[in-house]
């Protein structure tokens, strides 16, 4: 970057504290995070507070009939809801309305949709059930460990005894299929590292919190019931895909990583981020991390239905080289820019919201990083029925015949934006009861 481009970087960052210093912190009105003091059953269960869901005056089934509501302020959901189930987005219509979805908590890996379509997870092996929150020995885990579970070769679906909060001592190391079911139960990765996810394939992440991760030792960490390794430290992540296919990460909240919340790099492919609650973080999501490893090129990423929220900064995504599909997302809050990316990287956004900060500096949704490289204005940015507010706007660039090569079915049909909020309502880890609608 040249030193006219870091001045008006330093610019801006210097003026969008400011701005930001004087805000209260509920500039838009949303509701307490997962991780705040506040977030409860009541709240993830709530509808009743989002104007025409009263009764059964609207019907799922129906897309015209979902709630619009287009305030730049996001509904604070403080009351619960007592009526029917209530889901509105086609993937949580799959299963969430079934009181007996903890018996038939497999159904969960036939709702996958978007580039991730084809992730089964566990589905095909038997249940293993977490009893301990212990991290103790990364060498020898003990029975009963999340990571003892996740090193197995054989296909898990993982499920949880007890409410529990894991302090991973080191990385948390995968093999292929696997899925890690939170759901019935408040389960919180936190203090120490987060998930690794390294040619595998086939993970399910579902119903959890990941917070306050960062970066451990490395050393020698078992990664299979039959090989130890050493790892050199790793970077903080929440979540890391890496060289991995066939992955759905969904209803996960994420907060307060020392890196990224979710990187997707190295060839990675085929990945689907759904239902997801984003807060409190500066780079959010990085989809391809070197300018000069083209093998990203074959990237393909869904982002759906997941709110960003309170206090984050820029990448949501910063994509290199991939194809990534941004559908019925809303974009609350950012400090410098929503989307970035270079290095010919495809952007479809369709039926997003997006609302502005108050800077007028930084209400540009898009950023194409290192400058504009030669050629960006062939790179296929698109905006097709997104909603912007409060001055928001997108810098198009490329064709609008983006679709050539691309499988119909690899791409959810965009609802209108001005369904958003009802879409994402119940992003995050969802408060679910056994015999009950979750």
């Amino acid at each position: 970057m040249g030193r006219t481009g870091l001045s008006i970087l330093i610019i801006l960052v210097i003026t969008t504290a400011a701005f930001y210093k004087i805000q209260a912190e509920d500039d838009y009105g949303l509701a307490p995070s997962p991780e705040e003091p506040g977030h409860s059953d009541e709240v993830e269960n709530a509808i009743d507070a989002i104007p025409g869901s009263e009764g059964n005056e609207s019907d799922p089934e129906d897309p015209a009939s979902i709630p619009t509501y287009n305030s730049t302020r996001r509904v604070v959901l403080s009351k619960k809801h007592l009526g029917p189930c209530i889901a509105y987005n086609p993937i949580d219509k799959c299963w969430r309305c079934d009181p007996n979805w903890a018996r038939n908590r497999k159904r969960l890996a036939d709702c996958v949709q978007g580039f991730g379509r084809r992730t089964i997870g566990g589905r095909d092996g038997p249940i293993y059930k977490v009893t301990s929150p212990s991290d103790d020995n990364v060498m020898e885990p003990r029975p009963g460990t999340l990571r003892h579970a996740v090193i197995q070769k054989t296909p898990l679906w993982i499920i949880f005894s007890k409410s529990m909060t894991i302090k991973l001592q080191q990385e948390l190391l995968m093999q292929s299929d696997k899925t890690i079911d939170g759901r019935g139960r408040h389960i919180k990765i936190s203090g120490g590292a987060g998930i690794s996810i390294q040619f595998v394939r086939n993970i399910i992440i579902h119903n959890i919190h990941i917070t306050d991760i960062h970066p451990t030792s490395g050393g020698m960490i078992r990664d299979s019931v039959d090989h130890i390794g050493i790892r050199s430290q790793p970077d903080g992540d929440a979540i890391s895909i890496f060289g991995s296919c066939d992955i759905w990460i969904d209803h996960v909240s994420a907060s307060n990583a020392k890196d990224g919340l979710i990187d997707i790099v190295a060839a990675s492919n085929g990945v689907t981020i759904s239902n997801c609650h984003f807060v409190r973080h500066d780079k959010v999501l990085l989809f391809g991390a070197e300018d000069n490893n083209e093998r990203d090129k074959n990237m393909h990423v869904t982002v759906a239905y997941t709110h960003f929220g309170k206090n984050l900064i820029q990448r949501m995504p910063r994509v290199r080289w991939g194809f990534i599909h941004l559908v019925n997302n809303d974009y609350t809050h950012w400090l410098m820019y929503a989307i970035g990316g270079s290095r010919g990287a495809s952007i479809i956004s369709q039926g997003n919201r997006f609302i502005a900060p108050p800077n007028p500096v930084a209400r540009e949704v898009t950023h194409r990083t290192n400058g504009l490289e030669a050629g960006w204005e062939t790179w296929n940015w698109r905006s097709e029925g997104d909603l912007m507010m409060n001055g928001a706007f997108f810098v198009e660039s490329g064709s609008p015949n983006w679709r050539t090569g691309i499988d119909p079915l690899d791409l959810i049909v965009p609802a209108p934006a001005a369904q958003v909020t009802t879409l994402t309502l119940f992003t995050g880890p969802l408060g679910c009861r056994k015999r009950k609608p979750c």
